[in-house]
């Protein structure tokens, strides 16, 4: 593995089903300054071309994943989406955002879906009782899923992209994931959007509102189960595996804080005034237990950043990683 370092390594690039991303060429050096040219420049990242899947194998398990070429001479930015997301849903109103940061920032990157999402190997027995096989939980979720993923599963996936100090940008499920991984391994950085590191009355009426939608004429065009299935591979597998265990009793005790004293890494943390998922006491507990710490609240933004505040949530990053090789 040492030959194969920051995301690019050598062998992957030669596979021919390499799902690539590919940002306008006059985006992908040198970090440039914010303004209204370059708006219109990440405007048209959105006409990435995406040429094939690429599915790595993880203990078993076929995992999708997504690559934006770029630089290789700074730490890469491996996107980890929320507990409903997917590659494919990262882009949000017709905009990549990982590929506008990635060029923004002057850095390569990696988005995959994790197991149960977008085109991922479904979880077996997605509502039955749970056991584990190795990192991999069979049945629902327990309140350790995301623990096992950041702990487990996160670093055989970086392993196998060859990356071995990654910079982190997660949101909702995979800012907690991120934390997390950034708690027990080195990263060079973790921007954190949306994290929820303890339980919160607010999330779970989100959840439980979801639940009601979902159910509600599921066949319906345009409900929120056919929205969701444009994105993945088994949508009752994606939707239930995340909604089951936030609603069961036990994962009401689900608690991080203490974790967080751990994170040695430099930390952005973002959240939106208006998330109907969560409230700023989650940046509060985590900004209490890190030294580190750059914080952005975003006004006129709800549960997803990267959707609501997109230029502004880019020119942050692009600020935060100046100094981060």
């Amino acid at each position: 593995m040492d030959a194969i370092r920051n995301g690019t390594p050598e062998r992957i690039e030669q596979q021919s089903h390499l799902l690539r991303i590919q940002p306008n060429k006059s985006t992908t050096g040198a970090p440039q300054r914010p303004g209204r040219s370059l708006a219109r420049q990440r405007k048209g990242i959105t006409g990435a071309s995406i040429r094939s899947m690429n599915r790595i194998v993880v203990s078993g398990v076929a995992l999708e994943v997504a690559h934006i070429p770029g630089p290789t001479n700074r730490a890469p930015l491996v996107f980890l989406h929320e507990g409903l997301g997917s590659v494919s849903l990262w882009q949000q109103r017709g905009r990549l955002w990982p590929a506008e940061v990635c060029a923004a920032s002057g850095r390569a990157g990696w988005m995959y879906s994790r197991r149960g999402y977008g085109q991922s190997d479904p979880v077996e027995d997605v509502r039955g009782e749970p056991r584990h096989n190795g990192p991999w939980h069979i049945g629902r979720h327990e309140p350790d899923y995301m623990h096992l993923e950041a702990n487990h599963v996160l670093p055989q996936v970086l392993e196998q992209l060859g990356i071995s100090r990654p910079v982190l940008v997660g949101h909702s499920d995979g800012a907690t994931i991120a934390l997390l991984h950034a708690a027990h391994h080195e990263v060079a950085a973790c921007v954190a959007m949306a994290p929820h590191v303890f339980v919160e009355d607010i999330s779970l009426r989100a959840i439980e509102q979801a639940r009601h939608l979902y159910q509600t004429d599921p066949d319906a065009t345009g409900g929120l189960r056919q929205r969701l299935a444009r994105h993945h591979r088994d949508v009752d597998n994606a939707f239930w595996q995340w909604n089951d265990v936030w609603l069961s009793d036990a994962f009401r005790n689900f608690d991080i804080r203490a974790e967080m004293r751990s994170i040695n890494a430099p930390l952005l943390l973002v959240q939106g005034a208006d998330d109907e998922y969560g409230s700023m006491e989650q940046l509060n507990s985590i900004e209490t237990a890190t030294a580190d710490v750059t914080r952005l609240a975003l006004m006129q933004c709800g549960h997803s950043p990267h959707r609501d505040q997109p230029d502004r949530l880019i020119d942050a990053v692009q600020r935060f990683l100046t100094h981060i090789i």
